[in-house]
C-alpha cells in the first residue's frame, strides 16, 4: 500500500477583470503545471471578485483545506488592489511596509519618471509577519505568509514569481501524465476504463470526449506519480482497445 502523503494547495484568481470576461486567465494552467512539477496537486480554484469579505472568505476556507494556498491579482499599484488588505484582515493581521520590499522597489524605480510615489509604495505592503516571493521582470515582490503565497495577476509575472519559489516547496513525487486517443464514445469504453484503473494503484484515468470531423472520440489521461504504474496501465488500456477493434492513438489525438 502507498502511504506517501499526497501534498495539495488550493488557488484563488483574483480580480472583477476575469469575472466580467475582460480577461481571460492564464495563471490556472501555468500554477497547476508547476506544483505538478514541484509534487503538489493542485486540488481547487476559486475565482472571487475585488471585494474584502469574498477574498477572505475564500482564503481562509482554502488555506485550512489545503498545505499551500496561491492568490493572484489585486497585488498592484492602484486602489482597488486589495489582496494584501483582505488576506490582513483574513489572518488577523496589521498592513505593513516590508523595509526589503521598499528597498527594492526604490532601487527598480530610482531612473524611472516618477520615482517611488506612493501608489508604487503600495507594491512594498504585506500583511505583518510576511517574507517575500523574488520578482526578476518588475521590481515588486510576491508575498508569503505561512503556507499563503500573494502572487501578481500578470501571467508573465507569476512566472517570474513561480521561477523564485522553485524547489522551495515540500512535495510528494511529481505527477506523470500520458494520453491515449481512440474514436469512441467514452460510454462505449467507460467500464475497461474502471478495470484499467482499478489494476493500477495509485493511477487516474480522466475521460475527455470530443466531436470531430463528424466523428465522436475521446482522450484518455493517466496520471501516476510511478513512470511503471503509468507505462503498465498505458499498456493494459492500448491491448483492451485492440481487442475491441477500436482506432486508438497513442499520445492522443
Amino acid at each position: 500500500m502507498n502511504n506517501e502523503k499526497v501534498w495539495t494547495a488550493g488557488l484563488v484568481v483574483i480580480g472583477d477583470e476575469i469575472l466580467s470576461g475582460r480577461t481571460a486567465d492564464k495563471n490556472i494552467a501555468q500554477i497547476a503545471s508547476w506544483l505538478q512539477v514541484q509534487g503538489i496537486r493542485l486540488a481547487e480554484v476559486r475565482v472571487v471578485a475585488d471585494d474584502m469579505d469574498a477574498i477572505a472568505g475564500a482564503v481562509n476556507a482554502l488555506r485550512t483545506a489545503y498545505d499551500y494556498l496561491f492568490t493572484t491579482g489585486g497585488i498592484g499599484p492602484t486602489h482597488d488592489d486589495i489582496t494584501v488588505d483582505a488576506i490582513a484582515a483574513a489572518l488577523g493581521v496589521d498592513v505593513v511596509i516590508h523595509p526589503q520590499a521598499r528597498a527594492m522597489l526604490e532601487d527598480y524605480y530610482k531612473d524611472k519618471p516618477g520615482g517611488l510615489n506612493d501608489a508604487r509604495l503600495r507594491m512594498a505592503r504585506v500583511p505583518d509577519g510576511a517574507d517575500l516571493i523574488p520578482n526578476a521582470m518588475s521590481g515588486a515582490p510576491g508575498i508569503r505568509h505561512g503556507n499563503i503565497f500573494l502572487m501578481a495577476g500578470v501571467p508573465a509575472i507569476t512566472a517570474q514569481m513561480l521561477h523564485g519559489l522553485t524547489g522551495q516547496l515540500e512535495g510528494g513525487a511529481p505527477l506523470m501524465v500520458e494520453t491515449v486517443g481512440c474514436w469512441t464514445a467514452e460510454s462505449e469504453v467507460a467500464e475497461i476504463l474502471r478495470e484499467v484503473e482499478k489494476a493500477h494503484e495509485g493511477c487516474q484515468i480522466g475521460s475527455y470526449p470530443f466531436f470531430r470531423e463528424g466523428r465522436t472520440g475521446a482522450n484518455f489521461v493517466i496520471r501516476s506519480t510511478s513512470r511503471d504504474v503509468l507505462e503498465s496501465a498505458v499498456d493494459t488500456l492500448c491491448e483492451a482497445l485492440a481487442e475491441t477493434g477500436r482506432d486508438f492513438t497513442p499520445g492522443g489525438i
